[in-house]
């Protein structure tokens, strides 16, 4: 048997691909749900990785948060289907299923308008990394505003449209990479007056047409950027991903009932500190 040094060299830079999706994947998982941006964090690890083309790399981080979504809808699954079903006549499931929509309008108008500018302006190291610290000094902020404060609303039930609606117009701000929708629509929430748990939860909620229609709308916008060769990439950062939320889901449902987000706070300014100091000492050479 002869072998081919030129097909184990392929071979070797497929394995490598692979693992560099699969640590791309977790990442996306992890970060989805957390009020820490996981497009901040895609950005920095892609750009550390060095993870595709800049094109291909944008396709395969859009097409990975529908992993991150169905994360939601299994965990959530009797839920959704009782919001559904119960839908058809008035009540406390017809309320969700309106704010949840009503909420996604906002975000969905603004990316469709905005979203190139955004893209060609922002989508650099130093303005995540600024994002990254604005977003963790909010956080505090509003944790320090919750300290002996009873929330006004306790569950996504009791949720009202107009609540839905402001809930929305903060996802906005997550169009600014770095800013986190989870964070924008969770403290959004605090501010609001909505408890930690409910805000968690109805953020989850928000995230499944909010990330659906912004994968399948890029996926199809992006087709050309799509090869079949790369559909084992592609497929490797779906599933970690997947799995990577779901847990995350589950331990952030948890952490919220007795803790608050100033862990997090102090992580994204650390973080965001981190970028400055390694993109001004040329430590990274940062190219995204």
């Amino acid at each position: 048997m002869r072998f081919s040094f030129q097909a184990i060299g392929r071979l070797s830079m497929d394995i490598v691909l692979l693992f560099k999706s699969l640590i791309m994947g977790m990442v996306e998982g992890i970060t989805e749900f957390l009020p820490i941006s996981s497009t901040g964090h895609l950005i920095l690890t892609g750009d550390l990785l060095n993870f595709m083309s800049k094109e291909k790399r944008d396709v395969y981080e859009i097409f990975i948060q529908l992993g991150a979504m169905l994360a939601v809808v299994w965990e959530y699954r009797a839920k959704l289907v009782s919001t559904l079903t119960g839908a058809v006549k008035p009540g406390g499931e017809r309320n969700l299923l309106l704010a949840v929509v009503i909420a996604f309008i906002p975000a969905a108008i603004l990316g469709l308008l905005f979203s190139k500018v955004i893209k060609a302006h922002l989508f650099q190291p130093v303005p995540v990394a600024m994002a990254f610290i604005v977003g963790g000094l909010i956080i505090l902020w509003a944790e320090k505003r919750q300290v002996n404060k009873v929330a006004l609303i306790e569950t996504v039930d009791d949720l009202s449209l107009k609540d839905a609606l402001k809930v929305g117009l903060c996802q906005c701000l997550a169009l600014i990479p770095g800013t986190s929708r989870s964070g924008a629509t969770i403290i959004g929430g605090m501010f609001l007056g909505i408890s930690r748990k409910a805000a968690t939860e109805f953020s989850f909620f928000l995230g499944i047409p909010t990330l659906g229609a912004a994968s399948i709308y890029s996926l199809l916008k992006h087709r050309h950027e799509l090869d079949i060769g790369d559909s084992g990439v592609f497929a490797v950062g779906f599933i970690a991903s997947f799995i990577f939320a779901f847990i995350a889901i589950r331990a952030l449902i948890k952490f919220v009932s007795t803790h608050t987000f100033v862990g997090f706070a102090y992580y994204r300014i650390a973080f965001g500190l981190i970028v400055l100091a390694t993109a001004y000492s040329g430590m990274v050479s940062w190219t995204v």
